[in-house]
């Protein structure tokens, strides 16, 4: 399916958040198929993604992120690294309104698009920064600091840590979680949890990675 067929993609979305046991509303739902339209759109001026197709980019890139929600439970205040074209942090944005959720890319284009997305979708509690995450000015440290296909672990946690506040953790979404990709992360850290996850109609290993201090 090279357009965009709006019903067909919010069938596939609507049963999708039903097999994930997630309680979003008609205007959740709304925000979710308003961004995939644009992240569809914008995709072929700006590249921010290699899945050119609206229904896989329905599953391989809202459902996936979508799968990670219940994990942000209890979270306020959340950090996107690499947020790219919006993975996983718009989705989290319009999941769980009442968490802050900030992202951060080095490509401008990715950001503007980001910027794009806030103001079409209404998200009060999404911002936006251009920079390297290790030089970010963020006014407050985050209580969860995730990533999506960013970079290994221990860069994501040498280069983001100092953001990260007292008894809070990282939740990197990976695909496999290698083994000496887990024993490279920081003395000072540890991975206290690899959680698998199952995105529906998708057949290919998912997981989340918790990382806390040591």
């Amino acid at each position: 399916m090279k357009h965009f067929d709006r019903a067909a993609l919010a069938a596939t979305l609507a049963s999708g958040i039903e097999a994930l046991g997630l309680d979003l509303n008609e205007k959740q739902r709304e925000q979710l198929l308003d961004y995939l339209s644009l992240l569809f759109k914008w995709n072929s001026v700006y590249n921010l993604t290699s899945v050119r197709d609206p229904m896989q980019m329905a599953t391989l890139h809202i459902l996936d992120s979508l799968a990670a929600v219940p994990a942000f439970d209890g979270a306020q205040n959340v950090l996107d690294v690499g947020a790219g074209g919006g993975l996983p942090g718009i989705v989290l944005a319009i999941a769980r309104p009442d968490m802050a959720v900030s992202m951060v890319d080095t490509v401008h284009k990715k950001t503007a698009f980001l910027t794009q997305v806030k103001a079409q979708l209404g998200l009060s509690n999404v911002t936006v920064y251009t920079a390297k995450v290790q030089e970010m000015p963020a006014p407050r440290k985050f209580d969860v600091i995730t990533s999506r296909a960013f970079a290994d672990l221990s860069d994501f946690v040498n280069w983001s840590g100092h953001h990260l506040q007292e008894g809070g953790r990282f939740i990197a979404l990976k695909g496999t979680a290698p083994k000496d990709e887990q024993e490279r992360v920081p003395a000072d850290w540890k991975v206290t949890q690899l959680q698998p996850l199952k995105v529906p109609g998708l057949d290919a290993e998912r997981h989340l990675v918790f990382i806390e201090r040591a």
